[in-house]
């Protein structure tokens, strides 16, 4: 009789890379709430939880489930809802694409899962900048690639350093693809055009697919411009990443948008791939895609919902980031962009390793959950989530300069 396996025969080698910095510590947080505690919760970018999505799309949303749309779509995704990404990107930003460069996805998250699985074969290479969004390095390896990894620079406002990634790139072996994330998450940055063309340039120059995550596009403020990737990358392939989930609202709809608008040869190949991929799951969620496509053919109503909402948010970032600033533990630069905080904290002045140990005490002594630096690739700071309401934001702050001043040195 064959002996019970142990577990590392049981699990593949690709599931130790399953990891999400922002959910680590769920289990806590259930746990202190079912002791009865109330957690502030600003780990988690869902704006569906103080900004309803937006009624018109609620409705149509309904209407789809009572018309009996609620069978299997098309895999790459409703003809509708392709044909409004399709005018969405031209209306925006002069993009001339066909519908059938569009595949929907359930959510921007497993497009960046179907396109490593399309990219990336074992010892591959795909290069992001740091900070990056944390699904990207995870899903990156578990398609057993790794990671060539660049910097946003802090000091001159979380711009990309190009000159430095560029020398990594010259060591750099079977290099893949490289992704960036306008505007950023955590930092809250917008890129300028002038650097969006750099890294085009520089994905030109070493043969990389360019892929463009810009699922808050619509929602900067305080003097930034958006520009797409599609604007300045003319002659390589790429790929833009968006969705439903933060622009309209609707992140439980999980409704993402890979669109690839070149005709050569990579990106057909990127393309037919990405369909071959999408029969897997067999389709997105239909009623979702109905209403989706209202919400973004409906432009008038969408205007003003996006409108409002931006606004809002810029309200609470700002004074939130007033607040930070006043700290004696932490500084941040302002956000312009996304809903996000990024303090970097005075480590040497508090009682701790590492920001792991920051997050997790300061969850359980203050019942404040935000996410480590760390895990988004920069030690030492913290991302912070500033959708909430003023004075939960004020009175979270407070919190953590509290829980600064007990742990500090001094």
């Amino acid at each position: 009789m064959r002996s019970m396996m142990c577990m590392d025969e049981v699990l593949s080698l690709r599931s130790r890379y399953v990891i999400s910095a922002i959910h680590e510590d769920d289990a806590i947080v259930k746990s202190m709430e079912k002791s009865g505690k109330t957690v502030v919760k600003l780990n988690l970018g869902d704006p569906a939880v103080y900004f309803q999505t937006p009624q018109y799309i609620v409705n149509a949303f309904t209407k789809a489930l009572q018309q009996g749309m609620t069978h299997y779509s098309d895999p790459v995704g409703l003809s509708r809802l392709r044909h409004a990404v399709s005018e969405r990107q031209r209306r925006l930003y002069r993009l001339d694409s066909d519908i059938d460069d569009i595949i929907i996805t359930q959510g921007v998250s497993e497009a960046i899962m179907l396109t490593n699985s399309i990219l990336v074969n074992p010892r591959d290479s795909g290069v992001l900048f740091r900070p990056y969004y944390p699904q990207y390095l995870p899903s990156l390896e578990f398609c057993m690639g790794k990671g060539i990894l660049g910097d946003y620079d802090e000091e001159s406002g979380w711009s990309a350093d190009i000159e430095g990634l560029r020398k990594r790139l010259r060591a750099g072996k079977r290099m893949k693809y490289l992704i960036v994330n306008n505007p950023n998450n955590p930092t809250g940055s917008v890129m300028e055009r002038s650097l969006l063309r750099e890294i085009a340039e520089l994905a030109k120059d070493y043969g990389l697919v360019l892929i463009s995550d810009e699922i808050y596009d619509e929602i900067v403020y305080n003097g930034a411009h958006f520009t797409s990737i599609s604007e300045v990358a003319k002659g390589i392939p790429y790929i833009i990443l968006n969705g439903a989930s933060k622009v309209f609202s609707a992140t439980g709809f999980r409704i993402g948008f890979a669109i690839v608008p070149g005709s050569d040869s990579v990106s057909l190949s990127i393309k037919s791939r990405l369909r071959a991929m999408s029969t897997l799951r067999l389709s997105a969620s239909t009623p979702a895609e109905y209403a989706v496509a209202e919400g973004i053919l409906n432009e008038h109503e969408h205007e003003i919902s996006v409108s409002r909402m931006t606004t809002e948010i810029a309200r609470r970032i700002n004074n939130a980031s007033r607040l930070i600033n006043e700290s004696e533990y932490m500084h941040t630069v302002l956000p312009r962009g996304a809903f996000y905080l990024f303090p970097k904290l005075d480590m040497k002045r508090l009682k701790f390793e590492n920001d792991r140990e920051f997050e997790q005490k300061l969850l359980k002594e203050e019942a404040v959950h935000i996410t480590r630096g760390s895990g988004f690739g920069i030690a030492d700071h913290i991302r912070i989530v500033a959708l909430a309401p003023e004075y939960v934001m004020a009175s979270a702050i407070d919190r953590i300069n509290r829980f600064c001043r007990k742990h500090s040195k001094r």
